[in-house]
């Protein structure tokens, strides 16, 4: 199901937050490289190209929205979830590449003997402005994909952030050259190394987070205790066992098997299985599916 633009409350959803930073993203990108290309700059070139690769990754994470919400159909009967986890994938690897470029460049640029042509004035102001910007950039995205639940959203907040911190490096180093002339101006390249270990952490953290939620990784032990608290709280449960949660698309989806009165009839204990449904997505709202299998338990128990 296609995403709008904005949602209900008159706020960006998660296409119109992602359209917002691929525009950003152009312009910032192309005043960046412009600017590196004519003030020789190292490092706001190498900024430059940073977010260039923002645009690729905006692409896929227009493409994931909008085939991640599909629902349900013959070839895939879970649904597509699993899909905003791929690009987000895609993402923390695209920011690695950038991060081995960008630190390349930066080292291969120090050992070049200098020759005191950075002129840092203008792209030390255009770093400035992109600081600026792209925070802004990952603060909204950020609130827009915890809202919607999406980790490929999230993981392109931090791609933004990323970008602010390659921005706010390549602005001190250039301010740096700025005030102690041709001699300082190995500050340039130098920048330029540190910032790709902030883009190569953050590209770390989002492949371990995908990876993780592929292989089907159980939600933190406070989640979990959270869930098994709702189920044991149920009224009609005498005691649960195979209770298993894992993260998908960001949600989670869990499945349990839970004990209650062998007397009771068919409709009383599918009754009970609802509640638990609905005890446990109150506890949790990112539990989007429970599947509840409901097996005799003692006749003398709790729940007669």
């Amino acid at each position: 199901m296609a995403q709008d633009a904005s949602d209900d409350r008159g706020v960006l959803g998660p296409r119109g937050v992602t359209l917002a930073g691929m525009g950003a993203n152009v312009a910032l990108a192309a005043a960046k490289i412009a600017a590196g290309i004519a003030f020789a700059s190292q490092a706001i070139l190498a900024d430059g190209f940073h977010s260039a690769s923002d645009l690729v990754t905006d692409v896929a994470v227009l493409a994931g929205l909008g085939r991640s919400g599909r629902p349900a159909d013959y070839d895939h009967p879970y649904g597509h979830r699993r899909i905003s986890t791929l690009v987000a994938l895609f993402v923390g690897a695209a920011l690695l590449v950038t991060a081995v470029g960008i630190a390349y460049n930066g080292i291969a640029a120090l050992r070049r003997p200098g020759d005191g042509s950075v002129r840092p004035l203008v792209p030390l102001v255009v770093a400035v402005a992109s600081v600026v910007i792209k925070e802004g950039l990952f603060r909204l995205t950020r609130r827009v994909g915890r809202r919607a639940g999406d980790l490929s959203l999230r993981a392109n907040a931090w791609h933004h952030r990323t970008d602010a911190f390659s921005s706010l490096a390549a602005a001190a180093g250039l301010a740096g050259v700025l005030a102690g002339g041709p001699r300082w101006h190995f500050l340039d390249a130098t920048t330029a190394v540190v910032l790709a270990t902030f883009v190569a952490l953050a590209a770390v953290r989002i492949v371990r987070e995908s990876a993780a939620e592929l292989v089907d990784r159980a939600p933190d032990p406070a989640t979990r205790a959270a869930i098994r608290r709702a189920i044991a709280a149920t009224e009609g449960v005498q005691s649960f066992h195979a209770c298993r949660a894992r993260h998908v698309g960001g949600d989670i989806d869990m499945d349990v098997h839970v004990q209650v009165c062998p007397t009771l009839s068919v409709a009383a204990g599918h009754d009970i299985a609802t509640r638990v449904r609905d005890e446990v997505q109150a506890a949790d709202p990112r539990v989007i599916q429970v599947i509840v299998h409901v097996e005799p338990g003692e006749a003398d128990a709790r729940g007669e």
